[in-house]
């Protein structure tokens, strides 16, 4: 069965790519996922907080009042709590780069158009193919408006955009007013791809403590139907090349993401539940899927169920929500 597909312009045996995640910190480990038949390795992000945090004790090493620095420091996270630095995440791409054959996508995460951008070039000097930007940004300020932070996002980009070569995708947030809107606009400032989506890990409160602690779950199936809506609506609107990110745990899972419109399956917390092998039985259920309900190619089923190509395209809109609630019963 063919399962090729493209993205960012890449020629990829199949949509199944591993996502960014700590998987990477070991080489060995990257040339598993080779192995079990990643289409391309996406590294975990680099995040603006780090680069600006290795700004500022530049600053403070040439400075004569260096103390001066000392509580714009306080605001960043310890160094310990990030997985690589900046210097060892570029040289960490350069080894992983070396060691396999399938595209290797760097990603930048933040949110803020300042110095932090003048890694993107070095993300490309280091090996990188590809540039995924994790626009990760929670809004809580009264006088920050949408249109500031979708305008912010796009600048981002367009900044990026001519400073490398290599091709950008996007990570979005499920939680802009008008994504399609926006997916445009990103495309026009040079976005080649929209990955939908990232996840927010939302953070708890422990009563007894009265202090706000970090939460992490690992997703399941049930996250995947938010990028089926948006997938299948952002197809064929939108120019750029799509991806899904998020609750992809089966073959049936990753079909249903090439059906709306993905060009490539991001997996993370599957790999993490179930190691690299996880690639392998998912790309032999889709094929096997195809070849069962006589498809001849993964190419041929991308998109049919798409808003613009599905049987029903308002149940991808407001009558779906009309219907559930008005034929739910006790």
């Amino acid at each position: 069965m063919d399962l090729s597909t493209t993205y960012l312009g890449f020629k990829l045996p199949h949509p199944l790519i591993h996502g960014a995640s700590p998987l990477v910190d070991d080489l060995d480990t990257v040339k598993r996922l080779e192995d079990a038949g990643a289409a391309a390795i996406v590294m975990f992000s680099l995040f603006e907080e780090q680069i600006t945090r290795e700004q500022i004790n530049t600053l403070m090493n040439v400075e004569m009042h260096a103390d001066s620095f000392a509580e714009a420091l306080s605001y960043f996270p310890e160094p310990e709590d990030y997985r690589l630095g900046p210097e060892a995440y570029l040289e960490q791409i350069a080894r992983i780069k070396a060691a396999v054959g399938v595209p290797v996508i760097a990603s930048l995460n933040g949110i803020s158009p300042r110095g932090w951008l003048q890694y993107a070039p070095q993300l490309q000097e280091a090996g990188a193919d590809a540039l995924e930007l994790n626009i990760y940004h929670l809004s809580t300020q009264v006088a920050e408006s949408g249109e500031t932070v979708e305008n912010r996002a796009v600048e981002i980009v367009r900044t990026v955009r001519e400073a490398v070569k290599i091709p950008v995708a996007v990570k979005l947030s499920p939680f802009f007013s008008a994504l399609t809107h926006l997916g445009a606009r990103l495309t026009e400032a040079g976005a080649d791809g929209l990955v939908l989506f990232n996840r927010f890990y939302q953070p708890d409160i422990d009563i007894e403590a009265l202090d706000v602690t970090p939460s992490l779950e690992l997703s399941n199936s049930s996250e995947l139907l938010l990028r089926l809506r948006w997938l299948a609506i952002m197809y064929g609107q939108v120019k750029a090349d799509l991806a899904c990110s998020g609750g992809v745990h089966t073959a049936a899972d990753a079909l249903k993401a090439v059906m709306a419109g993905a060009g490539a399956v991001q997996l993370v917390s599957a790999l993490l539940k179930h190691g690299p092998g996880k690639l392998t039985e998912l790309r032999d259920g889709m094929a096997r899927w195809l070849e069962e309900h006589e498809y001849e190619s993964l190419q041929q089923a991308q998109g049919s169920m798409s808003h613009r190509n599905c049987p029903n395209p308002e149940a991808l809109e407001r009558a779906n929500y009309v219907r559930i609630l008005q034929t739910w019963r006790p």
